[in-house]
C-alpha cells in the first residue's frame, strides 16, 4: 500500500516538476511580434514613385521596390525598377538598382526603419557604357535618398501597450522566411 503511494506520489512530482520545467522555459522565453512580407511591401510601396535629377541632365524616376526576405544574412533585399530620361537622352531607358539593408526600431515613434544601406548592381541596358558609369557614380545617393531610414513598419500604440507595462521594449530584429520577428527585451534603467 505504502508503495503504491510512494509511486503515485512520485509520478504526481515528476509531473509537476515537469510542469514546473515548461513553465520556466515559457516564462523565459521572450515575447516576438512578427510583421509579414507583404505588411513590409505595402508600407514601402506608399513612398514612391520618386524622381530625382542627375547633374541637370537626367531624371532618373524610382519606382516602388520589390522586396525579398535575406535571412541568412539578417538583412532585406530592394530591387527598383527605374527610368531615365532627359536632355542627356534621346529617349526613355528602364533600368534597375538592386539594393540591401538592415534594419533598426526607432523608439520615438515606435518604427521600424531601413539601414546601413549597401548598394549592388545599378543596370541600365540599352544605355551607353559611359552614362551608365555617369549614373553608377550617383548610385548610392540615389538609394540612400530613397531607402535611407524609410519607414517599413510602424507598431501601434495597442501593439506595445501590455508589454511597456511589463517593462519591456522592443528588441532585436530577425529577418525570417515569412517576415519579420521583432524580439522583446527588458527595458534598461536610465
Amino acid at each position: 500500500m505504502h508503495r503504491r503511494f510512494f509511486l503515485a506520489a512520485g509520478l504526481r512530482h515528476g509531473a509537476l516538476a515537469s510542469l514546473a520545467l515548461v513553465a520556466t522555459r515559457s516564462a523565459q522565453a521572450q515575447p516576438a511580434y512578427t510583421v509579414s512580407a507583404e505588411q513590409l511591401q505595402e508600407a514601402v510601396a506608399q513612398r514612391f514613385p520618386l524622381r530625382y535629377p542627375v547633374a541637370g541632365l537626367v531624371d532618373v524616376d524610382v519606382q516602388a521596390p520589390h522586396l525579398s526576405l535575406l535571412p541568412e544574412s539578417n538583412r532585406l533585399g530592394a530591387a527598383f525598377a527605374l527610368k531615365a530620361a532627359g536632355p542627356a537622352l534621346r529617349r526613355s531607358h528602364g533600368g534597375t538598382l538592386e539594393v540591401e539593408f538592415a534594419l533598426r526600431y526607432e523608439a520615438s515613434d515606435r518604427s521600424l526603419r531601413a539601414h546601413q544601406l549597401r548598394v549592388g548592381r545599378l543596370d541600365f541596358p540599352s544605355l551607353r557604357p559611359e552614362v551608365v558609369a555617369m549614373l553608377n557614380s550617383y548610385g548610392p545617393a540615389l538609394a540612400e535618398q530613397s531607402l535611407r531610414e524609410v519607414v517599413l513598419h510602424r507598431l501601434r500604440p495597442q501593439d506595445l501597450g501590455v508589454l511597456d507595462g511589463l517593462g519591456m521594449q522592443p528588441g532585436a530584429i530577425t529577418v525570417t522566411p515569412r517576415g519579420l520577428s521583432i524580439a522583446f527585451v527588458n527595458k534598461q534603467a536610465p
